[in-house]
């Protein structure tokens, strides 16, 4: 972790691990998918230690607070030192897990793909207007 004073959040959310390549990171932020201090941020902003973060990944929101700075992706184990994951953002993703978990036995999912008729029908079943 080197002495920096303020960092791309591209390359910075890259460096923390949670995204593979800085290009991954750079589609997230276009996509609003991040925010810092509760505002919409472009690729180029410069984030500083104690900013916080909002992360959506998939079906979880993750709230960090940024704790260094680093421009070089490093293991897992000193990637999360560059952070901390509030604990309302812990246990609200933990509560969301557990809850997708159980409700994943209600989901009656079917045992083949449609056919070539079937997919057909579905078309227009949500093409005919209501």
């Amino acid at each position: 972790m080197s002495e920096l004073s303020k960092l791309r959040i591209d390359k910075w959310l890259w460096a923390a691990r949670f995204f593979k390549t800085r290009s991954l990171a750079k589609a997230a932020i276009e996509g609003g998918k991040i925010q810092v201090n509760d505002q919409r941020v472009k690729v180029s902003k410069e984030i500083s230690v104690g900013d916080r973060l909002q992360i959506r990944q998939g079906w979880d929101l993750k709230v960090v607070v940024v704790d260094a700075l680093s421009d070089q992706r490093r293991g897992a184990p000193e990637a999360q030192q560059l952070y901390t994951e509030t604990p309302d953002s812990l246990a609200r993703r933990e509560s969301e897990a557990a809850a997708r978990k159980a409700a994943g036995g209600m989901i009656e999912r079917p045992a083949t793909k449609p056919t070539k008729k079937q997919r057909r029908q579905i078309h227009r079943f949500k093409e005919t207007p209501q």
